[in-house]
């Protein structure tokens, strides 16, 4: 590859990264990918050919681009994709427009310059539109060849400079001099944007991570396109679960502090709702919510806390929802994140101030229950605070109350008839998605009709079946397990994980416990994906949660962590150094007391000769030591590893014989086509000129590779040859 078809390369393929990164945040549909694609590939076939547009035709298409952009967007006939504004929608489109024009056009170095800073507006609106972890790689592809097509167009036009000022000179012969010129510096851009890279993110990683975050930053923030839809709402109508639980969208990562462990026993509460009317679940309470502003800590208290062993730790990724609630294992007690103030309503739902953000926050539960045996003793009666909890609706089918009286005959108490009811509906009914029960009374018709249906119909039943026989419930809309990625640590709970339970209240305990009667092959949604499909999965989807965890939600709260857990390390390293050099210590005051006799004189005698021992050891291992060196300094191995490493043993031949030519030429001393290097050399009659090309010829055609030092030699000749006082004939 010549430099002319590599700077080719490399600008092309920055103009695709721009694309990409914009393709991967959902912004384009098949129609504009395909008709890009089309004109990318046509672009490259044509490059160079008499087929390009000419400038003024490339200048009169942009032109008139901008009002038909501007109307589009002011009468809004493009529709936005997911997660994009109108004005983010049109601007990608306008800039993609603009780009693919510039791409069929003859381009000058303006042109190129103009494509670099579309690709650049590219990047850099994705930023804000995409969520995505492949938006990470895309900026990554696009930061390396990017700076690999900056650098190759500044040595193009620096070359282009140099041809010029020689023009009037036989010297000029491209292919000959310039072009192995070009080549040379070709080898060299990959490494030297490699370099330039790490630089830029050694630079700027500390920044990153220690700057504060800005919160519903980007085009993409703060808008309700960006939602997933959750179906958690105040009115929640039978069915609704199952339909959400078709989607695999996920809704949140978890991470448990001390490991995951199954997430079967795993259940984040949203809302609660007591009123049912045969068709839907409602709130019978519409007080204000309570609310509850961060402390001192940074911690929102929300209720007090048993024991700190009952504590359980949560960090949530919450994906953007429709719905303001947020997801926790029960029962919350504390809350961290960037929120300034929470609402809890009656039932125990928290409520944020909602936006179509991802947001992070750390949950504090307390999930200590009451033994069974508490339980089944609690016989404390129902207050008047509690009876919208034991309320049936208006008109139900009677058979309802007989068969929960025939299901819990025998418990004499509220816990074993609802271990009852919870276990006969587990054994009974059979778990489907579809929407089968109908009429006015779905409930009675999945009960002694069609006998399966999903969670809600279970919690359902179990709920009013409860309530027959005078016990206080309610049911609990969520998610239950999830998938564990151990590769992440963080468990994924997707929109099929949605789920309903039903919690019963034991006044005496003053707590609301969980049943959940869905059978078992209901409970947990598996994942579609299995073998070498899932494995993959899972390394994409902790490529996901690191992008996510440390880029999209790094917020000050997670500094703050990241601040504690660097601190902590270095009081861990700290505290094990102090706990040797202690050791230490006391290992060597005992080896004194032993040399003083404290302990007779045969200790001290053994102690004398232990010491004598190491130290003639030690003074062995450091003459070995310095014998190794010197063999190894002799077969002059180190020599040879750094020559190879700097490559001035394979110092190019083209390289330091056309920089000569070229100062040479300066001076008006031009080699003809017809001399030989020699011939050349002699005609000038400069000592350094004729050093010089005997090297040349003596590597050129002698097969021979230079060594350090003659590298070095030719560079100081090189620059005598440079400096005004060199000696040569004209």
């Amino acid at each position: 590859m010549n430099f002319e078809k590599f700077f080719r390369f490399v600008s092309y393929a920055a103009v695709f990264c721009g694309f990409f990164s914009l393709w991967v945040s959902g912004t384009f549909g098949i129609l504009a990918t395909g008709l890009f694609i089309a004109v990318f590939v046509g672009a490259w076939f044509i490059e160079g050919s008499k087929w390009q547009i000419g400038e003024r035709a490339g200048t009169a298409l942009i032109v008139l681009s901008l009002p038909v952009f501007f109307g589009a967007w002011y009468l809004q006939v493009i529709p936005p994709s997911a997660g994009e504004t109108w004005e983010a929608g049109v601007l990608a489109r306008m800039i993609l427009c603009l780009t693919a024009v510039k791409l069929l056009q003859k381009k000058s170095d303006r042109d190129w310059i103009f494509l670099y800073l579309m690709a650049f507006f590219e990047v850099l609106l994705a930023a804000g539109l995409s969520i995505s972890a492949l938006y990470l790689g895309s900026f990554l592809m696009y930061l390396l060849v990017m700076v690999c097509a900056v650098i190759a167009f500044e040595i193009r036009k620096t070359a282009r400079a140099v041809e010029h000022q020689i023009a009037g000179t036989t010297f000029r012969k491209k292919d000959e001099i310039s072009e192995s010129n070009m080549v040379m510096r070709l080898r060299r851009v990959p490494s030297t944007a490699i370099a330039l890279i790490f630089f830029i993110i050694a630079l700027g990683l500390p920044l990153f991570f220690m700057l504060p975050r800005v919160g519903g930053a980007g085009f993409g923030g703060d808008q309700s396109g960006l939602s997933t839809s959750s179906g958690f709402s105040d009115v929640v109508r039978l069915g609704q679960i199952g339909r959400i639980q078709e989607n695999d969208a996920v809704v949140m990562r978890v991470k448990l502090e001390g490991g995951a462990g199954s997430p079967n026993g795993l259940y984040f509460r949203g809302v609660a709702l007591d009123t049912f009317d045969n068709q839907s679940w409602s709130k019978s309470n519409a007080e204000p919510k309570i609310q509850f502003r961060k402390g001192d800590s940074g911690l929102i208290r929300l209720d007090a806390a048993g024991s700190r062993e009952s504590l359980f730790i949560q960090t949530i990724y919450l994906e953007p929802l429709d719905t303001p609630v947020l997801f926790a294992l029960p029962r919350v007690v504390g809350l961290q994140g960037n929120f300034s103030m929470l609402n809890k309503d009656a039932y125990g739902a928290i409520y944020h101030n909602r936006s179509s953000e991802r947001i992070s926050y750390k949950v504090f539960s307390d999930r200590s229950q009451p033994s069974a045996d508490r339980l089944r003793a609690d016989d404390e009666p129902y207050g008047r605070d509690v009876q919208n909890y034991r309320a049936l609706p208006p008109v139900y089918d009677k058979k309802i109350d007989a068969l929960a009286k025939e299901v819990s005959a025998g418990a004499n108490n509220r816990y074993d008839k609802a271990r009852m009811i919870e276990a006969y509906l587990q054994s009974n009914f059979g778990y489907t998605l579809e929407q089968k029960a109908s009429g006015n009374q779905p409930l009675s018709d999945f009960l002694f009709n069609i006998r399966e249906g999903h969670c809600e119909y279970f919690a359902t039943a179990m709920a009013i079946m409860l309530r027959t026989q005078g016990v206080a419930t309610r049911i609990v809309n969520g998610f239950h397990g999830g998938e564990y990625n151990d590769t992440a640590d963080v468990t994924l709970v997707r929109q099929r994980n949605a789920h309903s339970w039903v919690e019963v209240y034991f006044p005496g305990e003053d707590a609301w416990v969980s049943f959940d009667p869905t059978p078992f092959a209901g409970q947990m949604a598996e994942s579609p994906l299995t073998g070498i499909a899932a494995t993959f999965s899972k390394y994409v989807e902790a490529l996901e949660t690191i992008w996510i965890q440390y880029f999209v939600a790094f917020d000050n709260q997670e500094q703050r962590s990241l601040a504690a857990s660097v601190r902590n390390s270095f009081n861990d390293y700290q505290s094990k150094i102090s706990a040797y050099l202690g050791v230490t210590r006391d290992v060597v005051s005992e080896w004194l007391a032993e040399v003083r006799g404290d302990k007779g004189m045969r200790a001290s005698l053994i102690a004398v000769a232990y010491a004598i021992g190491y130290l003639a050891a030690a003074v062995i291992g450091v003459l070995l030591l310095l014998w190794v060196f010197r063999r190894v300094k002799l077969f002059k191995i180190w020599r040879l590893l750094w020559d190879r490493l700097s490559n001035k043993r394979h110092t190019s031949i083209v390289e330091f014989y056309d920089r000569m030519l070229l100062i040479l030429a300066y001076r008006g001393l031009t080699r003809q086509p017809f001399q030989t290097p020699l011939e050349f050399a002699n005609e000038t009659g400069i000592p350094e000129a004729l050093e010089i090309t005997g090297k040349y010829n003596s590597v050129r055609f002698g097969d021979k590779n230079l060594s350090r030092d003659e590298a070095d030699e030719i560079e100081i000749w090189l620059r005598n040859l440079q400096s005004s006082d060199s000696r040569y004939s004209g």
